[in-house]
């Protein structure tokens, strides 16, 4: 989508110098004039809220499902968009609303929606499942709740002095930001026909095909006709085992396929390749030392995992340590955000020109922007909050606690930045640099190590996600207040959507690292928190070996994707190849026929694959995952359904 650069003020242009050269207008006074709705335009109303809240809470357990079985998840705001648009537009047209559903409304309820989505960020696939491994208990209802919600509401607080100078000053892109405000631009422009109602529909096809083939596949009834084979295997073995003992099976998913589409083809081929090194070359490798007493996917990706994880932290932190100027601008974010107030009281720059009708006697955004106060009290009530539930659930030590939210506060701040500048939020490698620090303060605890990096990385993807929210507003005209406050109402619709299903489809430690919840975040944090915990004289002599080697192509593969720039797309993604060393093979055999169908209509098909390959594959995936939570429950909580085999 084109980016409305026309439509957003310039904090770049320059004055004509000279006695007479006329004075350049702020740019926030230029937004209030030219694009600000106004402070009337209807935005968090009560229908916004509540349908934000619903599909929030359905997309997060979406998320939660789709990053238990891949290690991806999505935004969800989008989606949103367009279910909220077509209910709302449905209801209009059969006499049931006064009031259109208008755009700054969909807005709002984006952002309700979003945080909601979000929720999966706070631990629920990566650092929970982990520490359960850890620890072999299952955590309590209440403890993952309240944890996860005051992860939330601290990261939503710390996003406060970042939006004024990165998105008002700055002008930083967010393109996920850009996207759904032109999103919203399209569904708006027409109630009735046209090209919104046909990106509506698309997106609910998909949806209705995920859902029917996840029936198809997950329900075993005796009156029904046709029932889909889960994976499809081949007749054929490898070192006396059959292929699929070794996860060498083609998975009928379709989710796996719309995520590939989406994923886009260097990860998708990247992950192929990966998945060829290891279930071709060095899980039967680790078989014949001996590494792997059993063949299935637990035990060989309980080994290889440790050359995957290895390579993703150092390519991680690698390519953070190369952006070094974007590190050192954010940190001055922090100090900049801190002396604005008291800038505007030295020197009051609305001052300079009174004839002007555009310029007030006093900061004109005073009225709309969230307040630095909000920011105060916020970090004043959830700094302690925090502080005590890793006190009582974690044993952390008060100070580590503190430490915890000081190191969020900068890591929140690059993460945004980062999102901001490459619409990639990186919370594996932030996180990574949290287990480093609280290897070297808190050895030995390998619980304290997974949480304080759960802390910290979860309060960066909720500043980074309100952050890109407020891009969309920024763009549309609307009231940041209002869209704040919208992330509240979010994230309680997330926290109570996601603990009950996370326990569902994680009922107990033994499903976590199988073939039902992969869960290879989970896997890979587990890892590197042993080492890190614990040290690496805990490890056999054959996953040091494999750590090394995890280092040395990281190294490479980062490199060389610096070094040679024009060859990037010929270069093996470092993400996408070591996140198949903890993958079955079966999931990434589906993900890259999704994303090798989305080439091909990419190179074929151009209009038709810009128009409809995001909408239908976000259909696909929120049609199969909310039909596999819908199944968990008839089957494992309602024993309606027969018991899966």
């Amino acid at each position: 989508m084109s980016t409305p650069d026309a439509a957003e003020p310039t904090p770049d242009t320059q004055a004509p110098k000279g006695a007479d050269a006329p004075l350049v207008e702020d740019p926030d006074v230029v937004w209030l004039r030219d694009v600000y709705a106004g402070d009337h335009a209807r935005q968090l109303t009560v229908r916004a809220v509540v349908a934000g809240m619903a599909l929030g809470g359905l997309l997060s357990l979406s998320n939660l499902y789709v990053a238990l079985h891949t290690g991806w998840s999505f935004g969800v705001t989008i989606t949103a968009g367009v279910l909220a648009f077509a209910f709302f537009n449905a209801l209009e047209r059969v006499g049931f609303l006064r009031t259109p559903f208008g755009m700054l409304e969909n807005n709002a309820m984006q952002s309700v929606a979003s945080a909601a989505g979000y929720m999966t960020g706070g631990g629920t696939v990566a650092a929970i499942p982990a520490w359960m491994m850890a620890t072999g208990q299952v955590m309590p209802w209440h403890v993952m709740f309240l944890w996860i919600t005051a992860i939330a509401m601290l990261g939503v607080f710390m996003a406060i002095p970042m939006k004024r100078q990165m998105i008002n000053r700055e002008q930083l892109k967010f393109p996920s930001g850009i996207a759904a405000a032109e999103t919203l631009k399209v569904l708006h422009a027409s109630s009735h026909g046209g090209p919104s109602d046909g990106k509506a529909r698309s997106l609910l096809w998909g949806a209705a095909l995920g859902g029917i083939v996840t029936w198809l596949r997950e329900v075993k009834m005796r009156w029904m006709p046709f029932v889909f084979p889960e994976q499809i295997n081949f007749p054929w073995t490898m070192m006396g085992v059959p292929l699929k003992k070794w996860t060498l099976a083609l998975d009928t998913s379709v989710l796996l396929l719309a995520a590939g589409a989406i994923m886009g083809w260097r990860s998708a081929w990247s992950m192929l390749l990966g998945t060829g090194v290891n279930y071709l070359g060095l899980a039967p490798y680790g078989v014949r030392i001996g590494a792997i007493t059993e063949v299935k996917y637990k035990n060989i990706v309980g080994w290889t995992v440790w050359y995957g994880s290895s390579l993703l932290l150092v390519s991680g932190l690698l390519a953070f340590a190369f952006s070094w100027r974007q590190i050192a601008r954010a940190f001055g974010d922090v100090s900049k955000a801190f002396r604005a107030k008291a800038a505007a009281k030295r020197a009051d720059p609305y001052r300079k020109n009174t004839d002007s009708p555009s310029v007030i006697d006093e900061d004109p955004m005073a009225r709309i922007e969230v307040p630095t106060s909000w920011f105060v009290v916020g970090m004043m009530v959830f700094t302690p909050v925090v502080m005590v539930l890793g006190m009582l659930f974690f044993g952390m030590s008060w100070w580590m606690g503190l430490l915890g939210v000081v190191m969020s506060f900068f890591i929140a701040t690059v993460a945004a930045r980062a999102t901001g500048e490459t619409d990639t939020t990186p919370t594996g490698a932030l996180g990574k640099i949290t287990q480093i620090v609280f290897g070297a303060v808190a050895p030995g605890s390998v619980t304290i190590n997974l949480m304080s990096a759960n802390l910290t990385a979860g309060v960066a993807i909720h500043s980074a996600d309100l952050l890109t929210d407020l891009k969309s507003g920024y763009l549309l005209g609307a009231k940041p207040r209002q869209q704040f406050l919208g992330q509240f109402f979010g994230v309680m619709a997330g926290s109570l959507a996601v603990v009950p299903a996370f326990r569902l489809l994680v009922p107990d430690v033994s499903v976590i690292g199988t073939t039902r919840a992969p869960a290879p975040a989970a896997v890979s944090w587990y890892s590197v928190a042993q080492v890190l915990g614990q040290g690496l004289s805990r490890l056999p002599t054959s996953a040091r070996y494999l750590i090394v080697a995890g280092v040395l192509t990281g190294l490479v593969l980062t490199l060389a994707e610096r070094w040679f720039p024009k060859a990037k797309k010929y270069i093996p993604s470092a993400t996408g190849f070591g996140l198949a060393f903890t993958l079955p093979a079966t999931n990434v055999f589906s993900m890259f026929l999704g994303a090798l169908f989305a080439l091909y209509l990419e190179k074929r098909k151009p209009d038709l694959a810009d128009k409809y390959i995001i909408t239908v594959s976000s259909g696909i995936i929120a049609g199969e995952s909310l039909l596999g939570i819908v199944v968990a429950i008839l089957r494992d909580a309602l024993h309606i359904l027969p018991a899966a085999h």
